[in-house]
């Protein structure tokens, strides 16, 4: 019988619903046969002596070994192990945790994050390095005041303080929590090792000061300052919205949008502008228009059609002014071109205010000017943008750059104030619109009207729609570093480069002043403090320096928080002011609190300066690329700010996860995916091997549950027999890797040992290659073909033999010893990848935890331990294995069985490869193989017709030569032709008229491959058939079908059976006979003999029936 086959096929992985009983199956089968030994050599189990290493493997499954294995390493403190055994070599490698939200549910998207996060960190470790990792969780921000919001169903700020601020803070803090099991349970079952039960969290009070300290430095270097952020505000609500929240709330709207004419003071001209918020134009203080687009001066020539709808119009002789390509679009009347001219000619000139009075223009002589901005297109409106300073961003920015006054003309309760406008003053902005068409109209200001549809944002509570409005806020003066923040963002290692070069670094290129204060209840408290007597502003930094400042009447908060907080005074710090200081009512942004976790994690600088030291810059943070302008602008914005520094040297931005068409996840489309349901059927190796190999780590990766269970099937599947194949050989044999006597040189095994090693070096280093170049998903395919193709398909298969035989040799021992290597290394691979099989495969044949194992390929901290390199015998197996392929092609094309044996085979050109020609021959299952030099041995010459040629010579006569060229021999046509005497139906027939071809002689089959280091080498079979060979062929088929038998019938390892075998059309040689009794362990067996009843099947016309019986 023969030993256990390695090679899984897998017809259609989707339909491998139950696992175990998959598993069941395949491993059975193996079961079946893995110490199955030709009867001749039987011994059994009890026989040998017991050995510490390597055990049995049994079945596989991967739910129990890696749950089994989580409770090993939290018995023996594996992770604490990994890191203190490093210690020695004082080389750090930091980590820093991006810090998750434990008030949502963590998803499959964590489960890609995580596995990058913990593949670097344990590759690390086996590199000799200490690798610290500290878990973080965020835990501050609107999230959670959403959250508790809609618990508490608290739609405004009004509602907020009259719940309570303390109570609702409190309900905060609870909230955060409410997933924290659920993070951890799915943490562990992972495989993410992370300090979980020492985490920094940014609402303890160390965390809180440390942010503090941060922004007091800030605030001494004269970064910090007070201006005005436009933001989405919702007056019904008093809230300023994040985008975040604005997304919760989008509706397609219909509203009034107006064309509006601002006439030049000096010109009798006037500008034309298009808005879709009307309420904004008493705020008006400027034009924009693109310097370098084209504009037309136009004069009214005849009344508009009578299709003219609304309010608005254009007297006789008016002249306007709007950009040349939108004429069409915008204007109704007859107009005449008067003059053209780009933008930057109107740059400069003034123009009357809309509404006299409603902003104060003194001392801001830009005010109600026409100013150039890059941002003016002419892909709507009139090319010309409407500036209203507080009520939009890019008014803002224009505004504080050309020194537009920034008054606001709307209250915080939404409504006109007063000394806008009498017809306005006091009311809501929204109800005003119809009111300020009007107003223009009555003006000659209006040229026309129209409805606008479009989506706007509305506020998710009260469903009013949101304004954009100037909200006080604080601001880093990040525009002051921007040099700096420049040179960091170049020397950090970003994977892919791109996001560096391009997502990141152009985006910094145009770096704005970062709003760090929000008008929330639940966060950082700013600790700025301003003097409502002298107007003195002053940051504290830390808790003392709170405690020294206060009034004697302010008690020292219980905790960091609003609103403890807000009730301390301080001492005005200024010169001949006895005020008392109040602090400013806002928090800070939730990414100022994470962006400070590379100091702030340690309480630094009031404790810890030596772990701080220690580790920062960080060496490798990894989130997905959203973060490039939240986490990883924020920590390097703190960096650049405070330490006038790098925050981390390596960055790996991941792509987003989606489902197998590419589509987003969403629990609408329900196509979300639970990693649960993959942890619990194909286990956490599964699901991280599929996750790595799918894609590079930057691209999206499109999740297909069928993947992982082809990752199971394919490299696990794969992985645990060729490991069950050695270690059950092993313990059958006593085999010892540590036994000195019994140890095998490399130099001394066979050219296969030698063979798989050297591969395994080759492929060994190119993995860790691509891991240095964040190409872990070339990596990991390239290892999972090295063991599924060259290690079981291949060496093992080619192996299996050599460990039947109870006598012990050296040949055997080579055998083991090149298996346990390769299994050693195969593991400490995978490792960082795959955590849970590598581990218990490593633990059952050293019985030491694969994650205190060095790396192999070796480190500046640790030594390789890889076998030796032979790439010319890597070539040699290269063609041996195409030549094996080779060979069954030819058989398909030549319709000969693979089991069927061909009497010779030769090998024509190539290298010599003689070492391997047995290996060969049964490969091709061929009795003998031998080298040939002349390939035309086997070859005959095909003469055939030129047509074109011939067609022109002989024309009405060319049927007649064709067929005598057709029965001519082709050997003598080519001496006529050669002699110049080959004469056909009256025609001299010369090399031009004819196409010679050669091809196999009768009886051979062949093919040539072409190779450029060998060059062409030809593989020729014989494929004449004779009793002997159909015999062979026969009892092998006959053996593949009783096997299966066996297998169906469940027997044991080493039950014998009782064989009956009947044969119509080909009589069995005797040899052949015995060689299946032998394979197949029947004790007895009898050949054509009693009745014929059984499992039937039939092959080359021949009819076989066999029984097996225990």
């Amino acid at each position: 019988m023969r030993g256990i086959n390695l090679a899984i096929i897998v017809v259609n992985i989707n339909l491998f619903i139950d696992y175990n009983k998959y598993c069941n199956s395949v491993i059975g089968f193996d079961k079946q046969i893995c110490l199955t030994r030709p009867s001749s050599s039987r011994r059994h189990l009890s026989s040998v002596a017991p050995m510490v290493v390597p055990t049995q493997a049994g079945d596989l499954d991967p739910v129990a070994l890696e749950t089994a294995l989580m409770q090993t390493w939290s018995d023996e403190n594996t992770f604490a192990q990994s890191i203190e055994e490093r210690r020695d070599g004082a080389s750090p490698f930091t980590f820093l945790e991006g810090p998750p939200t434990a008030n949502g549910k963590p998803g499959i998207h964590h489960v890609i994050s995580r596995l990058f996060k913990d593949l670097v960190c344990r590759w690390k470790t086996m590199e000799g390095h200490i690798v610290e990792r500290k878990a973080g969780w965020d835990t501050h921000g609107l999230p959670v005041e959403i959250e508790v919001q809609k618990q508490l169903d608290l739609m405004s700020n009004e509602a907020i303080e009259a719940y309570g601020m303390e109570a609702f803070n409190q309900k905060c803090k609870e909230s955060v929590w409410t997933y924290e099991q659920a993070w951890r349970e799915m943490t562990e079952r992972m495989g993410f090792w992370v300090d979980m039960d020492d985490p920094y969290v940014t609402l303890h009070d160390d965390f809180i000061e440390s942010a503090w300290w941060s922004l007091k430095q800030m605030f001494d270097k004269g970064l910090l300052f007070r201006g005005h952020k436009v933001l989405p505000y919702c007056p019904q609500t008093g809230t300023s919205y994040s985008s975040h929240e604005v997304a919760l709330g989008y509706k397609e709207v219909s509203e009034p949008a107006v064309f509006v004419k601002f006439r030049l003071s000096d010109d009798d001209a006037s500008v034309l502008a298009w808005t879709t918020t009307p309420w904004t134009l008493p705020g008006n203080v400027g034009l924009a228009v693109g310097p370098d687009v084209t504009y037309v001066r136009v004069k009214i020539t005849a009344p508009p059609s009578d299709s003219w709808e609304g309010r608005g119009g254009a007297p006789l002789e008016e002249e306007l002014i709007l950009a040349k390509d939108l004429m069409s679009t915008v204007l109704r009347h007859q107009v005449e071109v008067v003059e053209e001219f780009p933008g930057s000619n109107l740059v400069g000139m003034s123009y009357q205010p809309l509404f006299e009075g409603a902003i104060d223009g003194s001392n801001h002589p830009a005010a109600w000017t026409v100013v150039g901005a890059d941002f003016v297109t002419t892909t709507d409106g009139t090319g010309v943008v409407h500036t209203a300073v507080m009520y939009g961003e890019d008014d803002y920015n224009l505004g504080m750059k050309e020194g537009f006054p920034a008054q606001h003309t709307v209250g915080m309760d939404g409504r006109f104030v007063e000394g806008t406008h009498m017809q306005l003053d006091g009311r809501y902005v929204k109800d005003c619109d119809s009111d300020i068409i009007d107003l223009l109209a009555e003006q000659n200001s209006l040229y026309r009207e129209h409805t606008y549809t479009h989506d706007y944002p509305h506020c998710w509570r009260t469903d009013h729609p949101l304004l954009y409005y100037a909200m006080d806020s604080w601001f880093v003066r990040m525009t002051a570093v921007k040099e700096q923040i420049l040179q960091y963002n170049s020397e950090v290692e970003w994977a892919p480069s791109w996001t560096g070069e391009k997502r990141m670094g152009e985006w910094l290129s145009n770096i704005k002043d970062w709003a760090i204060s929000r008008e929330r209840y639940w966060g950082t408290p700013i600790p700025v403090w301003i003097c409502p007597d002298c107007g003195k502003e002053h940051c504290i930094g830390s808790i003392a320096e709170m405690e020294e400042m206060k009034t004697a009447d302010s008690s020292m908060p219980p905790e960091l928080h609003r609103p403890y907080v807000d009730d301390v005074k301080l001492h005005c710090p200024s010169d001949g002011c006895s005020g008392e200081m109040i602090r400013e009512p806002y928090v800070m942004d939730c990414w100022f609190d994470s962006g400070c976790a590379s100091f702030a994690q340690w309480h630094y600088p009031f404790e810890n300066h030596d772990k701080f030291d220690g580790s920062f810059p960080v060496d490798y943070i990894c989130e997905a690329v959203d973060q490039t302008r939240g986490w990883f602008y924020s920590l390097m914005a703190v960096s650049t700010t405070v330490f006038d520094s790098i925050c981390y040297r390596r960055c790996l931005s991941l792509g987003h996860i989606l489902d197998k068409d590419g589509k987003k996840m969403s629990k609408s489309r329900g196509n979300v995916v639970n990693p649960w349901d993959h942890f619990n059927k194909e286990g956490s190796d599964s699901i991280r091997w599929y996750m790595m190999t799918q894609s590079a780590p930057w691209s999206p990766t499109n999740f297909d549950p069928n993947g992982v269970r082809e990752s199971y099937a394919k490299m696990f599947l794969t992985l645990w027999n060729v490991h069950r194949f050695h270690a059950d050989y092993a313990a059958l044999d006593g085999f010892d890797p540590d036994d000195e006597e019994g140890f095998v040189a490399v130099s001394e095994r066979s050219p296969l040992d030698r063979w798989i090693l050297s591969r395994l070096h080759t492929v060994a280093n190119a993995y860790h290659d691509q891991f240095v170049a964040w190409d872990f998903h070339k990596a990991g395919r390239d290892l999972e073909s090295f063991v599924v193709n060259d290690l079981s398909n291949w060496y093992v298969r080619r192996s299996r033999r050599r460990l039947w035989d109870e006598a012990d040799s050296s040949d055997k021992r080579a055998c083991q010893h090149t298996l346990h290597e390769v299994l050693l290394t195969v593991c400490r691979l995978m490792a960082p990848v795959a955590p849970f099989m590598p581990d218990k495969i490593h633990r059952d044949l050293t019985g030491v935890s694969v994650h205190l194992a060095d790396w192999p390929v070796g480190s500046k901290l640790v030594d390789s331990s890889l076998p030796p390199q032979n790439w010319a015998l890597e070539q040699e197996m290269a063609l041996v294995r195409t030549l094996a392929e080779t060979g069954r092609r030819i058989r398909v094309e030549a319709d000969r069985r693979q089991r069927l044996p061909c009497k010779s085979g030769w090998i024509v050109g190539g290298p010599d490869i003689s070492q391997f020609h047995d290996l060969l021959s049964e490969e091709l299952n061929v009795e003998s193989l031998t080298t040939e030099d002349d390939l035309e041995r086997f070859q005959r010459i095909v003469i055939e017709p030129n047509r074109k040629s011939l067609g022109a010579k002989c024309r009405q006569d060319l049927p007649s030569v064709l067929a005598l060229l057709a029965e001519a021999d082709p050997d003598n046509l080519l001496l006529e032709i050669d002699a110049g005497i080959c004469i056909l139906e009256g025609y001299d027939i010369t090399m031009e008229d004819i196409e010679i071809r050669r091809v196999e002689q009768e009886g051979y089959a062949a093919a040539t491959i072409s190779d450029e280091d060998v060059g062409d080498v030809s593989l020729v079979l014989d494929m004449v058939l004779d009793e002997d060979l159909l015999s062979r062929g026969l009892a092998r088929d006959i053996i593949r079908r009783v096997q299966a038998k066996r297998k169906e019938l469940d027997l044991d390892v080493e039950a014998t059976i009782s064989l009956s075998v009947w044969i119509e059309g080909l009589d069995l040689a005797d040899s052949d006979w015995s060689h299946v009794q032998s394979e197949v362990r029947a004790g007895t067996a009898q050949l054509n003999q009693g009745e014929t009843e059984g499992d039937h099947f039939e092959v080359d016309g021949v009819s076989v029936t066999f029984v097996v019986e225990e």
